[in-house]
């Protein structure tokens, strides 16, 4: 079999507190770190913590993971916008801010966005940086030796086409 059709299945986790088989985009919340769409993690421990959170702070439902296969070749056969970040830069620091204090709902036409969780910790830093307290190059020195998980972001119905639900 010639390589560029090999699949690398890996598997994405969503947390949530309600259980669904169909992915509406017009239900997620728009601010987000890469804007309005589905997001997963490859972390089932970091969907997991994200099903708590949300079950939480709703109080309602029960804390659940959703899992879907997704073949990484569609991040570089060309069928799709992607933006990825390895870790934290300041493209990817400018790019949460636009999405997460922009005006517009839509903010970009990536497909798919992948790069690291501005978790609790990076949104201080974030909030820091919009009051003036730091710059930006003290802002991606705070950011640096954080461990922070991988999302994926999932912003078209295109791209949700790509994903493959679990039930086991």
């Amino acid at each position: 079999m010639p390589s560029q059709w090999r699949c690398f299945m890996i598997t994405l986790y969503h947390g949530t507190n309600v259980f669904f088989r169909e992915i509406n985009l017009s239900l997620s919340n728009p601010f987000k770190d890469f804007g309005k769409g589905f997001y997963l993690t490859p972390s089932f421990k970091q969907a997991q913590n994200m099903a708590n959170r949300r079950t939480r702070l709703s109080q309602e439902g029960n804390p659940i993971v959703l899992k879907y296969n997704f073949d990484e070749n569609t991040l570089t056969n060309g069928q799709l916008k992607v933006l990825s970040f390895e870790r934290p830069t300041k493209e990817w620091a400018l790019f949460i801010l636009h999405n997460r204090y922009q005006q517009k709902i839509e903010t970009h036409d990536y497909d798919i966005v992948l790069g690291p969780i501005a978790d609790d910790g990076v949104a201080f830093q974030l909030e820091r940086y919009v009051q003036g307290i730091i710059s930006l190059d003290q802002l991606i020195e705070e950011l640096t030796y954080r461990q922070l998980d991988i999302q994926y972001y999932f912003g078209t119905e295109k791209a949700l086409s790509y994903l493959r639900q679990r039930y086991d």
